[in-house]
């Protein structure tokens, strides 16, 4: 299990743009996209009518992730907004004071959105709510007519926009005869939103849209918004465009104001601590990837949980379904919390693979209420009350502005493939994004080939070994970082060069500020070992049987020369039965043993018994 990136995206990915849309005026034959829009704008009831609402609000039903719900919407031009979401068992609240964008997540937590993306976006909001894209001469936008198109049987114009301050595309489809817009599509690095307008209406001289179906790529996630009521002008006070402040704590430490020092196990590079629901202590993993806190629906039902919508987010190589409950007030070693909202999903099949008895994931909602000290070397973990937490150490402090709800630190390796890194604790190994290898041909470099799993299943990578690694003045040698030989799912990003997991974090003390985005690093007891790494390539795993099968053999590796086979399952080792062998992690760690150890296996292939000897040698 190398990654384990589980629900990657935030819970909500509410789009929702208002478009203004109107009818009757014909253009020249020879249009072009500028007289396109501003046709358009004159029968929507005038560009200056436009450019004079400074203020605007609406209230919407929302159906989304099979819930019902309400979205009110606040806006001023450029940029100052407040959105509220209420789907009940899922709430949350965005906006932008016109400095900087916010978020408040559905179990109340404030993050400033400060990241470059985020930065970027900003800009070009601000300059498309000036109408800047309508002046030929711009040094920020392009527009193209793009060839004719139908949406829903009606001939459109495709105007297509893009800009020169970052990557993402707008397309607008309007009518050839009544210069309504029809479709939107807004098209980002990972995902791309596409609108269709219906239910035309006149408020105030205006047209407005007052139906809207919206669908969510790839994912293919679905929202329905129907405007109740809309107010051009309307009089908003500013305070409303502020965060809100921060209401009573929905935890408290059981001594203080921090809990330190709780053991965690450190089972195939991932980190695991019990949780206590009621008086049933079970084991959960912690995750900075996964941007919720999920139960195992399996774990759900013991529990007697009811559970509601349905959500569609990224797993480690696709997407993943997840639906959402209240989760009984729980608590960790020196740490009591109050019921919180979750995310439901089947993840309890993916850790039994690999021989553990998990049944939840502590994700961004959990660990942002903390600053989270992580000594992987010691394998304690301590959380601080971010209101009295002062850093003290001589580590190295990284501003790491959060993308979304995962922080991002620049990193180097070889000295040539600089960029921005997502800090995932819920990964265990360091990988490049898909597209940043296939731009700079590390994909085409030898390495071994094995599957990556995560909450969206499996996908294919290749294990390489580099000269060196630099992140905040630290310098590892040799590295192994892996490149997905696949595109989709989290890794696909094309914002950032890749995803740092525990294999490189496990050599320091790693701290995590949430309210601050600092990532602090200092030299762990373990900074510079040498750890050992599988030498057989041979996967191993836990079958619905409770048998331990061989589930890939790494191409040109031992296991591949000794003739092993994906479905083989495993009986004995040097005549000890498996059985007594302490399970599949224990047999995990004999092939982590030196070049030269030799084993007789002893398998049982589509009922026959096969004998297999099996000697070890470094594959990297």
């Amino acid at each position: 299990m190398r990654k384990n990136r589980m629900i990657s995206r935030p819970v909500t990915a509410f789009l929702f743009g208002l478009v203004l849309c109107g009818t009757g005026l014909a253009l020249e034959e020879e249009a072009d996209p500028y007289d396109v829009l501003i046709a358009h704008y004159e029968a929507v009831g005038g560009l200056e009518r436009l450019k004079a609402e400074e203020t605007r609000y609406f209230e919407a039903t929302l159906s989304i992730f099979g819930l019902e719900g309400t979205v009110k919407e606040w806006q001023q031009t450029p940029i100052r907004k407040r959105q509220e979401v209420d789907l009940g068992v899922l709430r949350q609240t965005t906006g932008d004071t016109g400095d900087y964008a916010w978020t408040v997540d559905t179990n109340g937590k404030l993050q400033i959105q400060r990241d470059e993306e985020t930065l970027k976006r900003r800009e070009v909001e601000k300059r498309i709510a000036r109408f800047e894209y309508l002046d030929r001469n711009s040094d920020y936008f392009d527009l193209a007519l793009e060839e004719a198109e139908d949406v829903n049987g009606i001939a459109c114009y495709v105007v297509r926009m893009t800009n020169s301050i970052n990557e993402d595309v707008r397309t607008y489809y309007i009518g050839t005869g009544d210069f309504l817009m029809h479709k939107s599509i807004k098209k980002e690095a990972e995902h791309e939103s596409h609108t269709v307008f219906s239910d035309f209406r006149e408020v105030d001289g205006l047209t407005i849209a007052f139906e809207q179906e919206i669908e969510l790529l790839p994912i293919g996630q679905k929202q329905t918004v129907t405007i109740v009521k809309y107010e051009s002008g309307a009089e908003i006070d500013p305070v409303l465009f502020e965060p809100p402040g921060s209401g009573p704590k929905d935890y408290r430490f059981t001594n203080g104001t921090s809990a330190e020092n709780i053991p965690f196990a450190y089972i195939v590079d991932h980190l695991f601590i019990d949780v206590n629901i009621g008086c049933d202590k079970r084991t959960w993993i912690i995750d900075t990837g996964a941007s919720v806190t999920v139960i195992d629906a399996e774990y759900a039902e013991e529990l007697g949980l009811e559970t509601a919508g349905k959500m569609k987010g990224y797993g480690a190589g696709t997407t993943v379904e997840a639906t959402f409950t209240e989760l009984p007030a729980f608590s960790v070693e020196g740490i009591m919390f109050d019921p919180q909202n979750v995310a439901v999903l089947e993840i309890g099949g993916l850790f039994k693979r690999v021989g553990l008895d998990v049944v939840g994931i502590l994700g961004y909602d959990f660990l942002s209420r903390f600053v989270v000290k992580i000594d992987y070397a010691n394998k304690l973990l301590s959380f601080y009350d971010p209101d009295v937490f002062e850093y003290a150490g001589g580590g190295a402090v990284i501003d790491s502005p959060m993308k979304g709800r995962f922080f991002v630190v620049p990193m180097t390796v070889d000295g040539e493939h600089s960029g921005d890194w997502t800090l995932d604790i819920g990964a265990g190994g360091t990988s490049f994004f898909f597209p940043y290898a296939m731009q700079h041909g590390l994909i085409e470099r030898k390495g071994i080939d094995g599957l990556a799993g995560g909450a969206g299943g499996y996908h294919p990578n290749r294990t390489i070994r580099f000269e060196t690694l630099e992140i905040a003045g630290f310098n590892l040698p040799e590295p192994l970082i892996s490149v997905p030989l696949q595109t989709g799912g989290a890794f696909g990003s094309t914002e950032g060069t890749g995803n740092l997991g525990n294999n490189v974090l496990r050599h320091f003390v790693v701290y995590l500020d949430y309210d601050r985005q600092h990532a602090i690093l200092e030299e762990g007891a373990d900074f510079g070992r040498d750890f050992p790494e599988d030498r057989s390539g041979l996967a191993l795993a836990v079958n619905e049987g409770d048998e331990i099968e061989v589930f890939y053999v790494s191409p040109h590796t031992p296991a591949d020369r000794a003739r092993f086979q994906q479905g083989d399952i495993v009986r004995a080792i040097n005549g000890i039965p498996v059985e007594h062998m302490a399970g599949v992690i224990a047999l995990r760690e004999l092939l982590k043993a030196d070049a030269g150890t030799e084993y007789r296996f002893e398998l049982d292939r589509d009922g026959r018994t096969k004998h297999i000897k099996l000697k070890l040698r470094d594959l990297h």
